[in-house]
Parts: structure tokens; C-alpha cells; sequence
């Protein structure tokens, strides 16, 4: 069964959007192998229809150009690109193609395929419908020390709670934090009486 991975740029605030507008001062070596890592084992990208649009108005484009970043965007280019949207979509950037379907049966559908990975990358409101219907292997979090105090959070105020464990967790030089998250069990109900058990008694 193939394992589908989210990667998201967070702000300790919980924010996620627009990325671009107080990423990139942490950005270095060590979360470029990040990035990589989540990417690479990958031959499969899960986009919403706003990551895709940004996605395609850029990397072709520097594709085209030969830069620093031309082959990190022609791996991008090769990879197989599924975008959810309820809109019928034509595609330009190749190996794009819509996932058709309702988005549980047709990601189960998808994981069940043979091949590598399946990558994600923003496209938060698909984040939040996987993580709710239990098709989400990886939640892969880059907490950046900052607090932006506006825009679309990672985690609204709807919905029921999303338990998870954590896999790993790494702190970067620019105190970027890198977390790794899979679901996990509802924990068993405990009140205080059991909590108050280990908190340290001070005569």
C-alpha cells in the first residue's frame, strides 16, 4: 500500500498560508534535505487546485529557464501530478491530470496502486479532509519560530479532534523544527484525578 505524505511550511501560530511572505528567511541546507526527503521516495504529487495553479505558473517556467532550480523543477515536471477540484480542469504542465471521484474512495483508489509514495505539498483544505477520513500516513510539519498572527491556519475551528503520534522530530540551526506526525488512537479518557497522580509534591 502506498503511503501518502503531507508536507507543510507552519508558523508556530499555526499559520499556513501564504508561505512565501515569512518562509523563506529559515530557509537553508537542512530544510532543503527535508523538503527533499519527503519528496524523493515520492512518484506521485496530491495537489488542490490552488497549490497546482501555483505549482504550474512557476516551475515550468524556471524549467525553461536552466537555473539553480531547473532540475529540482524538471524532476517535479516528471512526476505524476493529481489535482482535486470540483471544477472540470484543463492542464498544460505535463503528467497533470484531476482525480475524479469523491476524495475518500478515489485516494483509497489511488494508494492502492501500485508505485512509489504519494507526495503532498499545501494544499491544506485536502490535508484536512485526509487527516479527517484516516488516509493521511504522514503529516510532515516544518514549525518555523515565528508567529505571523494572520491568515488560514493548518487546524480551523471546526470538526471533531485529530489525535496523532509523533515519528520524529529534529531542530534545525535556524530553530526550525522539523515534526513528523502520524494518526493516532483516540487516547483513553483521563480526568484530573488521574493526571494529579504525576505532578511532582512539594512539601
Amino acid at each position: 500500500m502506498r503511503k501518502i505524505k503531507a508536507g507543510l511550511f507552519i508558523a508556530l501560530d499555526g499559520v499556513v498560508e501564504a508561505p512565501d511572505e515569512w518562509h523563506f528567511p529559515y530557509f537553508n541546507d537542512e530544510m532543503g534535505a527535508a523538503v527533499d526527503a519527503t519528496l524523493g521516495a515520492a512518484d506521485t504529487v496530491l495537489l488542490g487546485r490552488k497549490t497546482y495553479d501555483s505549482f504550474a505558473g512557476a516551475w515550468p517556467r524556471r524549467e525553461l529557464e536552466g537555473g539553480e532550480d531547473a532540475e529540482f523543477a524538471k524532476e517535479l515536471g516528471d512526476m505524476r501530478k493529481i489535482v482535486v477540484s470540483r471544477q472540470r480542469l484543463r492542464f498544460d504542465w505535463r503528467n497533470s491530470e484531476q482525480l475524479t471521484g469523491e476524495l475518500p474512495d478515489a485516494v483509497a483508489a489511488l494508494k492502492a496502486q501500485p508505485g512509489g509514495d504519494i507526495a503532498m505539498s499545501g494544499s491544506v483544505s485536502v490535508v484536512r479532509q485526509l487527516l479527517d477520513a484516516g488516509l493521511l500516513d504522514e503529516l510532515h510539519l516544518l514549525v518555523h519560530p515565528i508567529a505571523v498572527r494572520r491568515g488560514e491556519r493548518l487546524f480551523d475551528g471546526g470538526g471533531s479532534s485529530v489525535p496523532l503520534r509523533l515519528l520524529s522530530a529534529q531542530t534545525f540551526s535556524t530553530g526550525v523544527l522539523n515534526l513528523v506526525y502520524t494518526r493516532a488512537e483516540a487516547p483513553a479518557a483521563v480526568g484530573y484525578d488521574e493526571a494529579k497522580k504525576h505532578i511532582a509534591q512539594h512539601s
